[in-house]
């Protein structure tokens, strides 16, 4: 077991293994307790038989917009190391739809996911509805509000044993979005959607039930956390978080700022703003600003608790 801790105040105590020491179970139970919440596919196939399967698949995400390509990737079973039906009808049809999933129909997905025997129409038994594509053979889930036709790229085997992964890279040659997710941005409304996303075990989440937003530093860079004054990282009022959002921002105000702010929230000037009694005070209020969304007022605040900057004149 070891230990480690960071300026954030965050300590864990940490328990390691060798991946080649571990079976494939445990290996699957860690990365899938881990890497999470996972989007899921559910995917439309064809054989040549013209019999349709459809199935979920929780190793999956967007890789490209130019040209725009999704992988998901169907293991070979753990128990025997066969393969799945997905994977056999991407091989011989190579074309796909992948549906997004929202939390309306999670339960019938989930019924999808049943090893039912080959030839047996999961559509059916889930009580889905399929819709004929416009440009691929596999039908659509019409209940989904996202359906993307697709064409398989290529199919990459990453081993031959039980819980082998086997990249199914497909390029998405035609979008169908229904009117009631869309923005008036032409973006989706990650709230209509609703998708759920998979965990480890049995476990689900809902995009909905957790949306908040953060910044992207995109136009410009932020100054830093090590740009932040010494003396707020070692206080420990502000966790990492907080002092990842004062380093968010893309300029260091000046000390008139800065004293204009510590008047306009401490008018009466009570305390010193360098003693330790007024740096805990000036914590206190720039995590209220945070609070309130005024980040560029608390990183002035932050400046006046330098020594070599915080003393007012009189």
């Amino acid at each position: 077991m070891s230990q480690a801790s960071n300026p954030s105040g965050i300590s864990w105590h940490f328990e390691g293994w060798d991946s080649a020491n571990l079976d494939t179970p445990s290996v699957q139970n860690l990365l899938q307790g881990a890497v999470g919440p996972r989007p899921v596919a559910l995917a439309s196939t064809i054989n040549h038989r013209g019999e349709v399967n459809l199935s979920p698949f929780s190793f999956f995400n967007v890789f490209s917009a130019n040209p725009p390509v999704l992988i998901f990737s169907p293991a070979l079973r753990v128990r025997d190391g066969s393969s799945k039906h997905t994977l056999r009808n991407v091989m011989e049809i190579p074309e796909v739809v992948i549906q997004v999933v929202p939390f309306a129909l999670v339960e019938q997905v989930s019924l999808a996911s049943s090893e039912y025997a080959e030839g047996v129409n999961e559509f059916q038994k889930a009580g889905l509805t399929a819709w004929p594509s416009l440009k691929v053979a596999p039908p659509r889930v019409a209940e989904s509000p996202v359906q993307m036709e697709c064409k398989v790229l290529e199919v990459k085997p990453l081993g031959t044993g039980g819980g082998a992964g086997n990249l199914v890279i497909c390029e998405v040659v035609y979008f169908h979005v229904a009117r009631e997710v869309l923005l008036p941005t032409g973006s989706i409304d990650p709230y209509a959607v609703d998708a759920v996303a998979r965990l480890g075990g049995d476990w689900y989440t809902r995009s909905s039930m957790g949306l908040f937003e953060v910044e992207k530093p995109l136009r410009t860079c932020g100054i830093g956390v090590d740009a932040l004054p010494t003396w707020l990282q070692e206080i420990g009022t502000l966790d990492g978080n907080r002092l990842a959002r004062l380093g968010n921002q893309p300029t260091i105000p000046t000390m008139e700022q800065s004293r204009a702010i510590f008047l306009e929230q401490f008018p009466a000037c009570a305390f010193e703003p360098t003693s330790p009694e007024g740096r805990a005070e000036l914590a206190l209020r720039i995590s209220l600003l945070l609070d309130q969304g005024r980040t560029e007022q608390a990183l002035a605040l932050a400046m006046m608790g330098k020594e070599e900057d915080g003393q007012l004149e009189g």
